[in-house]
């Protein structure tokens, strides 16, 4: 059976490049390429899809919160990230996310597939430079965003990519008034008390690039 490969990346000449390694080895099909995790999550429900090439910083969703999303609503479907975030917290929130694989970008193109006939068998996949975060570790490893709700990291990428409350209303579907509450618990939870503090908290955590 060949293997379905969605491809998550914001960035089209990294999009493309995967794609060729890709297309190039016998039972490897690339099945749709996705700009955010948004479009990541709807197209990981609309066409064959065995295995996500993901991105993290990434606009809209970030490829974590994105991962999340799609390991909760399709389990069977592999995740497997390419970052250039080399941290702890990073890998640790990429697993919890439910990610089977994690490779850092610029490793050769025979160990993303390596990576990826890894997931499909059932197995974790730790790339080169990528360390396991062990058990007596993982407390370590925690992330401040793992205070916030799903629904509160949502809103803190949209904030810090500078979307107005009336954008972030319509993009989630929430009454105009409720992203400035979510804003105030934000800041409350994270200990942040203004803007420029919480966009340079969530670009150090990998929730954006502002790229």
């Amino acid at each position: 059976m060949p293997i379905n490969v969605l491809i998550a990346d914001d960035h089209a000449i990294v999009r493309i490049g995967l794609r060729k390694i890709l297309e190039a080895q016998r039972g490897i099909i690339v099945t749709g390429e996705a700009a955010d995790g948004r479009e990541a999550i709807t197209m990981s429900e609309d066409r064959p899809c065995d295995v996500i090439i993901m991105d993290i910083a990434m606009p809209g969703i970030n490829g974590i919160e994105a991962t999340r999303t799609i390991c909760s609503n399709r389990p069977e479907v592999k995740v497997v990230i390419l970052s250039m975030y080399d941290t702890t917290e990073h890998v640790y929130r990429a697993f919890q996310a439910g990610a089977c694989g994690y490779l850092l970008k610029g490793v050769a193109g025979d160990e993303i597939v390596t990576a990826i006939r890894a997931v499909v068998r059932g197995g974790l996949y730790y790339g080169k430079g990528v360390e396991s975060p062990s058990a007596p570790e993982q407390s370590k490893a925690k992330s401040p965003l793992d205070r916030l709700s799903h629904r509160e990291r949502e809103v803190l990428q949209l904030v810090v990519e500078g979307k107005s409350s009336a954008e972030i209303a319509a993009i989630l579907s929430l009454a105009e008034s409720t992203p400035d509450v979510y804003r105030g618990r934000i800041m409350k939870k994270l200990g942040i008390r203004n803007t420029a503090s919480l966009v340079k908290f969530a670009i150090q955590h990998g929730v954006t690039s502002l790229e």
